[in-house]
């Protein structure tokens, strides 16, 4: 008698060069089942098909389509699938010190929420971390996303949009600097005196777009003039400032609607 193959589980894993990532797994897991264990990162999880029950510190919990779950680091954890199906999941697992580790009691007391907003912003995280070229917008989403999670944690009020013009400006003035360069959002840091976060939010506050998506606008107002000249999209990509051409087809897609060969051609 023939008897069919047991499923295989699916993963992809990378670690993107975006500071306080440890590393991104992707993964479909028709029948595995973890034994406890634990990590040495925080580990940031939504789970997109099936559920996931799972004991942390001798508590039972679940993992389902409309939570985001936050396991703190050197706590054991397991987890399993409740449904025959398995399983999907994604998973970042930031660095222990990305989020303060004074909370990590917290996080043992209440390891998730059902918050459609929150899981919009971790799965657009996901988005960027899978993109070659989109280590700014990840740096961007990512402080964004740590600074939600902290909030829940703590218990603590979202604060008030804090409007600091003067450094907005410094920002904008930094990033047109850095067109075809480019730069981290740790550096900006360093460079302006600001923590990540207000930085983000003051750009935000007085422009009304977050710095990453000013960053690509520039660069594709320039690679528009460059494509209209009579520029090749492959060289283009490169004068401006982005990966390959694949990433500036993404992005010109994206706000224009056509591909920049499209572009170019409609001047002929």
């Amino acid at each position: 008698m023939v008897t069919g193959m047991a499923p295989r589980p699916t993963i992809r894993a990378w670690r993107p060069p975006v500071a306080g990532v440890a590393e991104v797994l992707h993964a479909h897991f028709p029948e595995h089942a973890y034994p406890s264990h634990t990590h040495d990162t925080w580990t940031l999880l939504l789970v997109d098909t099936g559920t996931v029950r799972y004991d942390l510190e001798r508590h039972q919990h679940g993992a389902l389509g409309d939570r985001v779950t936050l396991l703190p680091p050197h706590v054991p954890h397991d987890g399993r699938s409740v449904e025959p199906t398995g399983f999907r999941k994604r998973v970042v697992y930031l660095e222990e010190q990305t989020i303060d580790l004074g909370l990590v009691g917290a996080a043992v007391d209440h390891p998730g929420w059902a918050e459609a907003g929150l899981r919009r912003q971790v799965h657009e995280l996901h988005g960027s971390l899978d993109q070659p070229g989109d280590a700014f917008e990840a740096e961007v989403r990512l402080a964004l996303v740590v600074d939600a999670l902290e909030q829940r944690l703590a218990g603590t009020e979202p604060p008030a949009v804090r409007r600091d013009r003067p450094l907005a400006y410094r920002l904008r003035d930094l990033l047109d600097a850095r067109v075809t360069d480019g730069l981290t959002l740790p550096e900006a840091s360093r460079v302006l005196g600001a923590h990540p976060t207000h930085l983000v939010r003051a750009f935000s506050g007085e422009f009304g777009i977050p710095p990453h998506r000013y960053l690509t606008g520039r660069r594709l107002d320039r690679a528009r003039r460059l494509l209209l000249a009579g520029e090749r999209a492959a060289d283009v990509a490169a004068i401006v400032g982005f990966h390959d051409q694949a990433h500036l087809t993404r992005h010109f897609r994206r706000l224009l609607g056509v591909t920049p060969a499209a572009y170019a051609r409609s001047a002929q």
